[in-house]
């Protein structure tokens, strides 16, 4: 039995299934369900699918750090609000701009100067405003730039930490992605306990590959003690592909995290 919730990011798993499939299959093996971008997806289906929808990208467009950025990012929050109180969705996720095709940002930023800073908190409070007001919890992400995600601003766990704790408010908080982290930053420990305060969900996958825990270079059973350690209770969420067989993967991930 895990003291954390677990979860699995549906999109990434039987990959030949539809969705309500996937969502439904993970429910009946006692994980919590990730999902991506809801216009994809029969919203009518997944609703019947009896899953417990742990997070969902929190936005269609937009970025953190430009006027005209903030104000689509904000529009498409409120839509995608919408859609993530009718499915019971527990933490709707952002990044720092908009992600297009293989995870590239829409609008490439290498440097990130003084004034986008103050913009991108100004944003981020606008949002925690938005979600108390709606009654749902944004998160921001870290993603990485040397593999998977080169130009995204405030791209670090380093920056999100620096933004969400700035904003500390209890409707944003950090969506810790601690494959990203390996790859940009190391030190996973040391980074969980200083985030502490600010998480609201623990993604995880190996490096490298992005698969099950177990595959990789990560101890992950050494996180779960240290999580535990620390009082950590809350979401655990496996956003990787399988290495094989899908409900083995499940396995090797939630024997990981039995502590």
């Amino acid at each position: 039995m895990s003291q954390f919730q677990l979860a699995a990011c549906a999109e990434m798993l039987w990959r030949d299934r539809p969705i309500e499939w996937r969502a439904k299959r993970l429910t009946e093996l006692g994980f919590g369900v990730g999902l991506w971008n809801w216009p994809d997806h029969d919203l009518t289906k997944l609703e019947q699918s009896g899953a417990t929808f742990t997070i969902m990208n929190g936005y269609l467009r937009g970025r953190l750090a430009d006027d005209e950025g903030a104000a689509e990012l904000l529009k498409t929050a409120y839509e995608t609000a919408q859609v993530g109180k009718r499915l019971g969705v527990a933490r709707l996720n952002l990044h720092g701009t908009g992600l297009g095709e293989g995870g590239l940002p829409v609008t490439p930023c290498e440097v990130v100067r003084g004034p986008m800073w103050l913009k991108a908190y100004d944003t981020l409070r606008r949002m925690a405003d938005l979600g108390e007001k709606e009654g749902v919890t944004f998160t921001l992400e870290n993603l990485n730039l040397p593999v998977d995600h080169p130009g995204v601003p405030f791209g670090r766990a380093e920056d999100t930490l620096a933004l969400v704790s700035a904003v500390n408010h209890p409707h944003l908080r950090l969506n810790l992605d601690l494959y990203h982290a390996q790859i940009g930053e190391g030190n996973l420990i040391e980074l969980c306990r200083k985030s502490l305060p600010w998480i609201g969900e623990i993604q995880v996958a190996d490096v490298p590959g992005r698969m099950q825990p177990g595959t990789g270079e990560i101890n992950y059973r050494g996180i779960a003690l240290a999580l535990k350690a620390m009082g950590y209770n809350g979401a655990v969420g496996m956003e990787a592909f399988a290495s094989g067989d899908v409900e083995q993967a499940l396995e090797q991930f939630r024997e990981a995290f039995k502590v």
